[in-house]
């Protein structure tokens, strides 16, 4: 065949020759494009190590983490060390006429007494994202958020994978008067000590990374510290997380699984999370706060409506070169 029609086959070889350049730029931009972790929906490339990891594999890396660097914590500041510090705080809320257990500033009582409710986040970056603000400063923007008319803040104190420190809430803290949540991976009692002495109002708990009994467990050991709870569920199934002691619940618009964002999925869970908390004898039910996703106004005004009274938002305004007026921005719309 080759010998019949040899001009044939030298022009097929010439045609893919020629196309050869577009062919490797092509697969460039594809591997590319993986390498950044905007191929497959939920899951990111770590460089680090060549591997592209789904959100449960980040999850479960990021717990194992925070597990390692507690234990490390522990070794350079006891545990007993820890809760010596915070019972001299609490001692000297005492002093001043207000209860060591009771928080000095409520976010639950700040978000429902709020127009707005927004919970303003300072955040750096996220595995999902990487860097949003890398060179956010903690003495700038939350007093920027709090001018603007934030009813509370949200600061991420995770370094490995979200660019935080406890630094951060201990430099914010003298700087505003609204509520702080620290928003981290909390697993132990040690963190929610932490929590207490650099000055935060209340504390993050993810249902999943945590069983129920151990969540139980960490709100009541936050309450004695005076801190206040938000419960993060992302599904219908994970609303048994909730407590008559529980504060806030939050539902988080990203999927866990998949890392897409969707706010629907507060109005989903809206009316089932209504039905749990009706169910359990509270002395005041929790407030409702929805999480992730949220940046217009008009959405605020609907999930209000389906019962919320919290909405967390952060990318929204840390994404533009000043948070706290794009925030004041958006308020105005509310």
């Amino acid at each position: 065949l080759i010998q019949k029609q040899p001009n044939a086959f030298i022009t097929i070889g010439k045609t893919l020759f020629s196309l050869l350049p577009t062919i490797m730029l092509v697969i460039l931009f594809v591997l590319i494009f993986k390498m950044q972790g905007l191929g497959e929906k939920g899951k990111v490339y770590d460089s680090t190590t060549q591997k592209t990891k789904t959100m449960k594999d980040i999850l479960s890396e990021i717990i194992a983490h925070k597990r390692i660097e507690i234990e490390q914590q522990k070794q350079a500041v006891s545990l007993s060390q820890l809760q010596e510090q915070a019972a001299a705080m609490m001692q000297e809320a005492v002093g001043t006429g207000a209860s060591g257990t009771t928080p000095v500033r409520s976010m639950k009582r700040a978000l429902a007494n709020s127009s707005s409710g927004i919970i303003a986040e300072f955040k750096r970056r996220s595995p999902s994202k990487g860097w949003i603000k890398e060179s956010a400063q903690a003495d700038l923007i939350p007093p920027a958020y709090e001018t603007a008319g934030a009813s509370a803040l949200s600061i991420l104190t995770d370094e490995k994978f979200f660019g935080g420190t406890l630094r951060d809430i201990r430099t914010a803290r003298p700087l505003v008067n609204i509520p702080i949540l620290r928003k981290d991976f909390i697993i132990d009692k040690y963190q929610l000590l932490q929590a207490r002495i650099v000055g935060a109002d209340a504390v993050l708990l993810i249902a999943a990374c945590l069983t129920p009994d151990e969540c139980h467990t960490l709100t009541m050991q936050a309450h004695e510290l005076g801190l206040e709870v938000l419960l993060e569920v992302h599904s219908i199934s994970e609303l048994s997380y909730i407590y008559k002691e529980t504060d806030m619940v939050g539902v988080n618009n990203r999927n866990l699984g998949s890392f897409v964002t969707n706010i629907e999925n507060s109005f989903r869970i809206a009316e089932e999370l209504k039905n749990a908390v009706a169910e359990i004898d509270f002395q005041t039910p929790p407030l409702l706060v929805s999480e992730s996703g949220i940046s217009h106004p008009e959405t605020i005004r609907e999930l209000r409506s389906a019962g919320f009274r919290g909405f967390l938002m952060g990318e929204t305004f840390m994404r533009t070169d000043d948070p706290g007026s794009t925030l004041e921005e958006l308020i105005h719309g509310i």
